[in-house]
């Protein structure tokens, strides 16, 4: 069994990568105020930037699912990784050498399966790509050269050469110290019919698959020989590591001018990505051995922080031909999942881009990508050409097929747009009978949706089920203003504890009456107090391992997170008028309790009793009116 990785090793990874450098390989993170950043949320689908990072504090949380944690708790998330290979990943990145409690450094049989897959396709990559300098590679050079790439291009994208024979790369890679159960799992190999293991690439040109961290995760390989009786490009089987659905070709090298540009450009193939990125179109990526579809889209929209007040462009290229255009009314279906605009470019003689670099040049693919037709446009002309709507049977045809499309368009005033051009292009002249027709099936849709089971009378009724108990819960309200008191100053205490210390840890468990936020006042404490996290540069990760469950935990990033609401930097000053504001909350309070205490005490009680009470509430009076007239200095 694998050791455990060493307290001290795991800190120094935590210190070394910032944690907005590690999210923002996957997010797209603008300046969110307060010294955070925020963007679209990697762990569900959202309309407006909500994920938010602290990288002081080492943090992230989504206001929206409740996501959070530190960098290590990010990466195990977003890429299922268990706690040492998300610990491990880090320390390759940083350079770091880990130590296991059973001794050694990162001795190879305790490192984690994903780690060891991951450096197993490292390993095979490198390999492949010097094969490609080998003389029997020449007709994979060849290949290369007729497409227009130099050696210089094939290092760029780290293509290489699989060898013909049955086990060049599986006695390799033994060699290298990996199990046959480690190279088949990676699909690196497949088994052969006596029960060992033969290459699964063979006399191929191979193509490395990254994720958008860089990671080598498989392989896209294209056939070269006439006698290889396999598909024209094979690629990695579903593995551990690699999920074709959640990977796209040339991410890692796009994703920064795919956030930079504002656009993301999908082509269809490896050498489509090469010709672009040659081009100077350096945010191509391409799907890899299937089609664009739905988790291709949440990455995408990430890097775009793609949001209904955001929105940035996605141009799709595909061939001119009938395959071409029916994968673009595939993702026609899928734009309505974007807030970005969708667009769809499609060369004059049905090149794809790097046919049209090859016989045109790379202004050729530049004015391609530049000037795309709106995907609603394409979708609607490559409909009514399929009919002949010079008959009116004809355009009634084409009006049918046509009109659900227009209904499916999500903005409004863009499917009025459109249903009015699609009037034009049918030549119907009364345009308000195709609108109408239009908004019909954009009604009917929507009903469907909200009722997918035909209404409440055609309803079944569902199986009793047994009751179960409901669990009371406390529900926050930021419109509350007592509890955004409350929640303001444990901000304050969490993100710059020097502003409210030492008065903070004078206030009592009672001066804080919501009880998530009790329960968070009473971590600070347990962690030493906002006096002792003054002098620690990590104070929030003292206050998480002190908070007594997941709840409380979440709720300390979140609070970490969020960013104070002043208006100017948090200082001094801010901080002093939310003691007192929450001071104030406090004896207002216990005014309020004297008072009632007395009503219910009568003209009839003790005098002693009666003058003591009566002591309290003047004194309360008294120090609440010192409150309100010195603030802080009351305290």
């Amino acid at each position: 069994m694998a050791g455990r990785i060493r307290d001290e090793d795991v800190q120094a990874v935590r210190s070394a990568l910032p944690i907005d450098a590690v999210v923002g390989d996957y997010v797209q993170l603008t300046n969110g105020g307060g010294g955070e950043y925020k963007g679209v949320c990697p762990f569900h689908d959202e309309k407006s930037a909500s994920f938010y990072v602290n990288p002081a504090k080492g943090v992230f949380h989504c206001f929206g699912c409740q996501e959070n944690g530190d960098t290590i708790a990010f990466l195990m998330k977003i890429e299922h990784f268990t706690f040492a290979e998300a610990v491990e990943r880090m320390a390759a990145q940083a350079g770091i050498t880990l130590r296991y409690e059973e001794g050694g450094y990162s001795p190879r049989h305790q490192q984690g399966e994903r780690t060891r897959l991951v450096e197993a396709h490292k390993v095979a990559a490198a390999y492949y790509q010097e094969q490609l300098a080998s003389p029997e590679a020449e007709i994979g050079r060849r290949f290369l050269a007729e497409r227009g790439f130099d050696e210089e291009a094939a290092r760029t994208f780290g293509v290489g050469y699989a060898p013909v024979g049955w086990e060049h790369l599986v006695r390799y890679l033994r060699g290298k110290g990996f199990t046959d159960k480690e190279i088949l799992l990676g699909g690196l190999a497949s088994q052969g019919q006596r029960g060992g293991l033969t290459d699964r690439f063979r006399g191929r040109l191979v193509w490395p698959i990254r994720d958008i961290a860089g990671e080598v995760v498989g392989f896209g390989a294209r056939r070269l020989r006439e006698d290889d009786n396999g598909p024209k490009y094979l690629n990695t089987p579903e593995t551990p590591i690699y999920k074709k659905s959640h990977v796209l070709y040339g991410i890692d090298l796009a994703k920064k001018e795919i956030a930079k540009s504002g656009r993301a450009v999908v082509v269809e193939g490896y050498t489509d990505v090469m010709a672009c990125h040659l081009a100077g179109v350096t945010s191509a990526v391409a799907t890899c051995g299937t089609a664009f579809a739905e988790d291709h889209i949440k990455i995408i929209r990430r890097l775009l922080m793609d949001t209904s007040q955001y929105r940035g462009e996605t141009v799709f290229t595909f061939d001119g031909d009938a395959a071409g255009q029916k994968a673009a009314l595939r993702a026609f279906e899928d734009d309505q999942k974007f807030a970005a605009k969708t667009s769809i470019a499609v060369s004059p003689g049905g090149m794809d881009p790097c046919e049209l670099r090859l016989a045109q040049g790379d202004e050729a693919v530049r004015l391609l990508i530049d000037n795309p037709v709106p995907l609603f446009e394409f979708a609607l002309t490559s409909v009514v050409a399929r009919h002949r709507v010079d008959t009116p049977e004809g355009r009634s045809a084409a009006l049918e097929e046509a009109a659900p499309i227009v209904a499916k368009i999500k903005d409004r005033s863009i499917q009025h747009e459109y249903a009015v051009r699609l009037a034009g292009m049918l030549g119907i002249l009364d345009e308000q009978f195709v609108v109408r027709r239009i908004s019909q099936l954009a009604r009917w849709d929507r009903e469907r949706q909200q009722n997918p089971r035909g209404g409440a009378a055609q309803r079944r009724p569902e199986p009793a089920q047994p009751a179960r108990p409901v669990q009371p819960a406390f529900r926050l309200n930021p419109r509350d203003p007592a509890q955004f008191v409350e929640r303001e100053l444990l901000k304050l205490a969490l993100q710059h504890p020097d502003l409210v210390s030492p008065a903070f840890d004078h206030y009592g468990d009672d001066e804080f009456p919501t009880p998530p936020y009790t329960a968070v006042r009473q971590a600070i404490a347990k962690a030493g107090g906002a006096a002792y996290g003054a002098t620690l540069p990590d104070f929030t990760s003292a206050v998480r391992e002190a908070a007594p469950d997941d709840q409380v935990r979440s709720l300390v990033t979140e609070l970490t997170v969020e960013p104070v609401r002043s208006r100017r930097k948090a200082d001094a000053i801010y901080a002093g008028e939310f003691l007192v504001k929450l001071r104030l909350l406090a004896v207002d309070r216990r005014v309020a309790e004297v008072r009632g205490y007395l009503q219910r005490l009568g003209p009839r009680a003790d005098a002693e009793q009666l003058h003591a009470v009566q002591t309290e509430l003047w004194q309360l009076q008294q120090y609440g009116q010192q409150l309100r007239s010195q603030g802080a200095a009351a305290l």
